[in-house]
């Protein structure tokens, strides 16, 4: 077994990581007429995003965009927010002019690059994540630095006993015993994971662990949608599946319902189930630690193929044919 780079430790400090980010929205605030809201960032750096979407019931909507254009209704009252983590992402730095030229309320997110230099040369709110790390490890710099700006800029409420609630919970290491357990049942299958809806950045982010730290396939889903075509696909199986179904006792009860009826139809159907029940005292602390158990379930998932889970080898010779 094999981990070069230490992406132990890394996954190890990720609740220092949510204090480290709280701290670094603190000096920013909005406070123009804002609409909507719109993130723009690709992979990783797209994620936490996302994982705001699933976790906020704000006003006004959050939209993503994962592309070099931004949608038409962009207006000079949308608060955009321009993340890549190396700073030199082509797909976002085409949205950040696109936004300079539009003149909405803007803040950048990057480590450095070129996102760096356009943001200091264009006097626009900066905030510098930390270096040192892989783009898809940072997502708690960049979610809680997000949080805390919209919260200083009063689109939200106060965070900071949620955070407090959620860093405790994390520092513990029956997380990485939870995910030995989980990785027994993964091992030469394909994962494909199931969420409600609302908590499909989960089941996106262990997905995006499973593809970028234990270089396997992995595939994602929500219901009710996936019950109204995917399910038919377990007639044909002609891979060796392992479903994994994150539960939430705060899903719909229909949701509930169709999760144990879909649940009982894959395994008539000889495919594997694991079931992930999320707990918390709060949201905040339900999403952290459900994704916190598919980070280290795909670090031990790498070790277990002999994998170095840190390299991107792939994703980077693409970014440098691309060039």
């Amino acid at each position: 077994m094999i981990d070069k780079n230490n992406m132990y430790k890394v996954i190890e400090k990720f609740p220092m990581q949510i204090k480290e980010g709280y701290k670094l929205g603190d000096n920013i605030e909005f406070h123009d007429t804002i609409k909507n809201m719109v993130i723009a960032g690709m992979g990783g750096s797209a994620l936490p995003g996302e994982i705001l979407k699933g976790y906020l019931d704000m006003e006004i909507p959050i939209n993503i965009v994962r592309n070099y254009n931004l949608p038409k209704f962009v207006t000079k009252n949308s608060l955009l927010v321009v993340i890549s983590y190396s700073g030199n992402t082509e797909e976002t730095i085409n949205c950040l002019r696109q936004g300079l030229k539009l003149g909405c309320p803007l803040l950048v997110m990057a480590s450095g690059g070129k996102l760096k230099e356009i943001a200091e040369k264009q006097q626009v709110e900066f905030i510098k994540i930390h270096r040192g790390i892989e783009p898809r490890c940072s997502y708690g710099y960049i979610f809680f630095a997000l949080l805390r700006v919209l919260e200083n800029s009063g689109l939200i409420e106060k965070q900071e006993s949620h955070v407090e609630k959620t860093i405790k919970l994390l520092s513990s290491d029956a997380y990485k015993d939870y995910a030995k357990k989980v990785v027994a049942k993964l091992e030469k299958k394909i994962p494909i994971i199931y969420s409600s809806e609302k908590n499909k950045a989960i089941a996106y982010k262990w997905k995006i662990s499973f593809n970028e730290n234990a270089k396997i396939h992995a595939f994602n889903n929500f219901f009710p949608e996936l019950d109204h075509n995917e399910i038919e696909g377990y007639t044909h199986m002609f891979a060796d599946f392992a479903t994994i179904i994150i539960r939430d006792d705060e899903d719909h009860p229909r949701i509930r319902k169709r999760m144990d009826i879909t649940k009982r139809i894959i395994k008539e159907n000889d495919c594997n189930v694991i079931e992930i029940a999320i707990n918390g005292s709060s949201r905040m602390a339900k999403i952290f630690s459900a994704i916190y158990i598919g980070d280290w379930t795909s670090y031990f998932l790498a070790l277990q193929y002999d994998t170095d889970p840190t390299p991107v080898e792939i994703i980077e010779r693409l970014k440098k044919e691309m060039k």
